[in-house]
């Protein structure tokens, strides 16, 4: 048997749950800070025909700009590439600043350094390949192209060697 409620509507939950607030990022601009790139083996006449052994260094740095929700995000590579023989000699250096303005918006305040650090270089890498690609191409070797970055674990390299740092001082 039905049950007459008097014509009212039925009755419904109090409310809906609500929706997740979603990170928002937005790349505002990108610029190269620094840039040099050396031809050691074309000033000093080394055979750089060799296999080169090449090493990548990477760095993150972050800050808060003075607009609200606004931060800069600087990738600092160092590219040193050797010959592979018993007695190594530099083929070239490239060393890159590149930098982005990101504002960041719905994210708490705990996760804003990992999002500033793993996200903000994400988007930042693929040009900054480009860059390397293109310097090292135009340098006369053939072109770098960078294997892809793992920034979390980068951030996570990071934190650990901080940990240590702070445990050796303690």
């Amino acid at each position: 048997m039905a049950e007459n409620n008097g014509g009212a509507a039925p009755a419904t939950p109090d409310a809906a749950p609500a929706q997740p607030v979603l990170p928002k990022l937005q790349v505002l601009g990108q610029f190269v800070r620094d840039m040099s790139f050396e031809n050691i083996a074309a000033q000093k006449a080394v055979n750089a025909q060799l296999q080169p052994d090449i090493q990548v260094q990477v760095a993150l740095d972050a800050r808060k700009r003075e607009a609200a929700d606004q931060y800069d995000v600087i990738m600092k590579l160092k590219i040193d590439s050797k010959t592979k023989d018993a007695s190594p000699q530099p083929i070239f250096l490239l060393e890159l600043e590149y930098g982005g303005i990101f504002k960041v918006e719905n994210v708490q305040a705990e996760q804003l350094h990992p999002f500033l650090l793993i996200e903000c270089p994400r988007m930042l890498f693929p040009f900054v390949r480009r860059i390397v690609s293109d310097v090292t191409r135009d340098g006369g070797y053939p072109p770098l192209n960078l294997d892809t970055i793992d920034f979390l674990a980068l951030y996570r390299q990071q934190l650990a060697q901080r940990a240590a740092t702070q445990r050796a001082d303690a």
